[in-house]
């Protein structure tokens, strides 16, 4: 097939007549027709490819976007994003959850400051929030981060930090670090305060010094600081063991809370050591005169630990700043001399500091190397002191005091040396030799006169008094009967059952158990259920005021009754007038001892064999007395 194509000559009578051959004339078509379907293919292929990329990166923005936001709201982390207008972009759920903000209230464009009012609604916000929004906007000036810890109404601790971004905006991230906070705390509460007892341990209590004394330099607010332990701690320990110790220590702890002010300073500063700083105005040594006096009552008052009963008494010292001291070294100085002196002065009561103390102790210190060599060097010596039936003025028995003969200081007292020799253990060989010696004297006796010997509570612990008792009476040739042992209530405190089982072996020895002192201490009625006593003395305090305090009179009349129902014996301590004598023997008291019958003195100047404390001996008594 041809194609044919005619045209007129413009101006001429002609026509142009064009054939081509169909073949020929799509060829030229053809080849474009391909190259252009070539070309389509082409295109096609590339939005293939391309749509089947955005498609591949679509899928991977959104699992990564799903992954951001899986991350972002399974983080322990509260975090959001503000742009430079302070408007919200960005949040997580933790965020929500931290401030109990619902979804409406964090929509992306809401302003910080309407954040924070619907924080308030919902009762998360700090207590100051002007004060964190000024933190925050001085920190964006600055175009610094800035880290803000905030307690919430609630209770829960928040650190925030803020981070500027550099179109102006900033990232907050918030970190609950309530229980982070609370660990600190207790650690550095644990390192301050005892474990045991909760109250300030020794750094603590010196901090409070340092704290004390900066108020005393910079206003002249005076304090006390008072020190106590436990009299006769270790006995507790001893006999219920280091559980019960420690009860102890608890409970007394807890007296001392609720006897002191909200103000002072309670710390355990050793094993059974307490202390106190109490600042007190006007007058710091009244208010610690009060406080002393209540400490004694109530922490002596009855424990019950571990289903037994316990009883304790406490020593103690008190210093006032700045009279006694004004460093914290020199202050507690003072008060453990003023706590010595208060254990000198028979426990149980308090003493304040007198320069004379530091003298005093000293003087003790050299008694403890003294008192080793004393024994070996034979300085110690026995002084008797008769003891007269009040019926016939007779003598019926003869007690044995212990004296130590000191080189350079002279005849000194037991009370002076013997709280020595029990805390350094020598009352352990000195009580032997006591008992030995007067048993050898007393032997040469009439048969009729009894001896008696003092014990002391550390002798009961030493396991071998039984047979130190026994030996010295083998030994001398002393009948058991005519031996009478003299305990204190110091020796019955806790309710021992070892100490009881000495006493009953004692007793089956055929000597007569005396208790000393009678009536000075805490339970003097519960220790009489205890053990089936000889004889019980009653304390001079009570014979001194009898004839002028009407108290004092029916305290012994109704020992003497009670003494009478349970077949004891009794002796009255510290006699020293004839009225007293009549008093006495008015109210059924059987034998009395006292400097109207005699002082102590060699066992040659003994009178055993007459009446003793007649008008004249009485007329010397008194004016010894004076």
């Amino acid at each position: 097939m041809r194609l044919v194509a005619a045209r007129p000559v413009d101006g001429l009578p002609l026509f142009v007549n064009v054939a081509i051959a169909e073949d020929a004339a799509l060829a030229t078509w053809e080849r474009r027709a391909v190259w252009i379907g070539i070309g389509t293919m082409l295109a096609l292929a590339c939005c293939a490819a391309l749509l089947s990329s955005l498609v591949r990166k679509s899928q991977a923005l959104e699992q990564t976007t799903s992954q951001l936001d899986a991350a972002l709201n399974n983080m322990s982390y509260g975090l959001c994003m503000f742009d430079g207008d302070g408007r919200l972009l960005v949040h997580n759920a933790r965020y929500r959850e931290m401030y109990a903000l619902a979804p409406e209230d964090v929509r992306p464009g809401t302003s910080l400051r309407e954040l924070m009012r619907r924080r308030i609604a919902a009762g998360t916000v700090c207590n100051d929030p002007e004060s964190y929004l000024a933190e925050l906007s001085s920190g964006r000036a600055g175009n610094n981060p800035t880290h803000i810890t905030t307690r919430l109404d609630d209770g829960r601790v928040i650190a925030v930090l803020n981070d500027p971004t550099e179109d102006g905006g900033w990232v907050s991230v918030h970190e609950d670090i309530t229980e982070r906070t609370r660990a600190e705390m207790r650690i550095a509460h644990m390192a301050r305060h005892d474990a045991m007892t909760d109250l300030a341990n020794r750094l603590l209590f010196r901090e409070r010094m340092d704290e004390a004394i900066g108020r005393l330099q910079a206003n002249g607010d005076s304090f006390a600081v008072m020190i106590f332990d436990i009299d006769l701690f270790k006995s507790v320990n001893d006999s219920l063991g280091h559980s019960g110790g420690d009860a102890l220590l608890e409970a007394v702890a807890e007296r001392l809370r609720r006897s002191a002010a909200p103000t002072d300073t309670l710390g355990r500063i050793g094993g059974d050591e307490f202390a106190v700083i109490q600042t007190a105005r006007p007058d710091p040594r009244a208010a610690a005169t009060a406080l002393a006096e209540t400490l004694l009552q109530e922490l002596r008052a009855p424990y019950d630990i571990e289903g037994k009963r316990i009883v304790i008494g406490i020593s103690i010292g008190i210093a006032v700043a700045p009279d006694d001291g004004r460093e914290p070294s020199q202050i507690l100085k003072s008060a453990d001399l003023a706590l010595y002196r208060a254990k000198a002065d028979g426990r149980g009561c308090f003493r304040f500091f007198e320069p004379a103390m530091d003298a005093d102790v000293r003087l003790q210190r050299e008694f403890e190397f003294e008192l080793r060599e004393a024994l070996v060097r034979q300085e110690f010596e026995i002084h008797y002191q008769p003891i007269v039936d009040i019926a016939t003025a007779r003598p019926c028995a003869v007690e044995a005091l212990v004296r130590w003969r000191h080189p350079h200081h002279g005849l000194i007292p037991p009370d002076k040396f013997i709280p020595v020799a029990e805390e350094i253990g020598l009352i352990i060989p000195l009580g032997e030799w006591i008992l030995g010696a007067a048993c050898r004297t007393a032997v040469a006796w009439p048969d009729d006169i009894r001896l008696a010997v003092n014990l002391s509570a550390v002798q009961f612990r030493s396991g071998t008094l039984v047979d130190v008792v026994r030996s010295a009476l083998r030994s001398s040739g002393l009948p058991a009967t005519r031996l009478e042992l003299e305990i204190t209530e110091s020796v019955l405190l806790q309710k021992d059952q070892d100490s009881i089982a000495v006493l009953h072996e004692l007793a089956g020895l055929g000597v007569r158990i005396v208790l000393d002192d009678f009536g000075t201490g805490y339970s003097s009625l519960s220790y009489l259920q205890l053990f089936p006593f000889s004889k019980i003395k009653i304390d001079k305090s009570f014979v001194a005021e009898m004839s002028s305090r009407s108290d004092c009179a029916a305290i012994v009349c109704t020992v003497m009754n009670l003494a009478k129902a349970l077949d004891m014996g009794t002796t009255a301590e510290g006699v020293e007038t004839q009225e007293q004598v009549d008093l006495l023997r008015a109210a059924g008291c059987r034998e009395a001892q006292g400097w109207l019958f005699g002082r102590p003195g060699p066992a040659s100047a003994l009178t055993l064999d007459r009446p003793l404390g007649t008008p004249v001996a009485s007329a010397v008594g008194r004016h010894r007395v004076a």
